[in-house]
């Protein structure tokens, strides 16, 4: 240690688009009315690749709600979402989920150990063949602040903290470029949090993300606020 003050790391990464940029995501005046009771109304916003976006609000306001919209699992009744600019559809929502890595609060690793956890994508067709090397295992644990003794740990032995690190581990593995993360910082301490904030400020990924986190609100391309399905705010840091 030499006693040095810690770079501030940076999550933001607008400086390196242009309005001009098509979007990946945009969502055009959607509503989606479940059982008598509307989720979202009118919500309109677009999201560009490599862009960091955050929805805030309270609990109930349509945030989860929002990202289970995008990846098809509830159907607008008003509106329209566009993926790369094509209309969603069963088509459209398989390539989505194709590229995309939706993470909560909860990860369910669905394995008895954690390095089992990490192949248990790789055993099915579409990524067969595929697997990552120790080496690429090792590497991506260490970039999210885990230790490589973690991988012969009982998945019910780790922290709620470790398995949304684990689970985001999955996805890089699987070479995900989309991230519908849902309180994905809710359980990490400051080092993991820092360590997580570096890892997606790549401008090769997108995320999608909810939270309450201020820090993490702050470090984002741009934060929108919902309130009770509507969106009321959207702010983008860096604007003049």
């Amino acid at each position: 240690m030499d006693g040095r003050a810690k770079p501030v790391l940076n999550f933001r990464t607008s400086n390196l688009h242009t309005p001009s940029m098509p979007p990946i995501i945009r969502f055009e005046q959607v509503s989606v009315r479940t059982r008598s009771k509307n989720i979202l109304s009118n919500v309109s916003f677009e999201l560009r690749a490599g862009e960091k976006a955050v929805f805030e609000g309270r609990s109930g306001a349509g945030k989860s709600s929002l990202l289970k919209t995008l990846l098809g699992l509830h159907r607008p009744s008003e509106g329209r979402v566009l993926f790369r600019g094509r209309p969603l559809d069963r088509n459209v929502a398989a390539e989505i989920r194709a590229c995309s890595a939706y993470i909560g609060q909860e990860p369910v690793l669905g394995a008895e150990t954690v390095r089992e956890a990490l192949y248990l994508p790789f055993r099915f067709r579409a990524h067969r063949g595929h697997e990552p090397s120790e080496a690429a295992m090792m590497e991506t644990l260490a970039r999210l602040q885990l230790p490589a003794v973690i991988l012969d740990q009982p998945c019910s032995s780790v922290s709620g903290g470790e398995k949304q690190r684990i689970a985001l581990a999955r996805a890089l593995l699987l070479r995900k470029t989309l991230y519908l993360l849902d309180e994905v910082t809710s359980a990490l301490d400051t080092d993991s949090r820092n360590a997580v904030f570096a890892l997606f400020g790549a401008p090769g990924f997108t995320v999608l993300s909810v939270a309450h986190d201020p820090v993490w609100i702050a470090r984002c391309d741009v934060a929108f606020r919902l309130e009770e399905g509507r969106l009321v705010r959207e702010v983008r840091h860096g604007d003049p």
